[in-house]
């Protein structure tokens, strides 16, 4: 799964088969040993992720939304996906 964006400790990846597999656009994080899929407003559909790391990364989707929502557009059409800058 290719990294699109990386930030305090925190892997942003977004799959490029998930479009054909799930309804809601999604993003996944990894923070040590926790995982969690995002909808592209932030909020956590599923996982263990730290509430602080939790609150980094729905800021870091707020601000980014129109870069994710093109990102799983062209994971859809099995593109290539491009990188997002991080939370500063």
């Amino acid at each position: 799964m290719p990294v699109i964006s990386m930030f305090f400790g925190i892997l942003i990846k977004m799959n490029w088969g998930d479009t054909g597999k799930h309804n809601t656009p999604r993003f996944h994080a990894e923070y040590q040993d926790y995982e969690g899929s995002f909808n592209l407003d932030g909020e956590m559909i599923v996982g263990n992720i730290p509430r602080k790391q939790e609150a980094l990364i729905r800021a870091w989707a707020l601000l980014h939304g129109d870069e994710l929502s093109a990102n799983w557009k062209l994971a859809g059409q099995m593109t290539e996906t491009f990188r997002i800058d991080p939370l500063k």
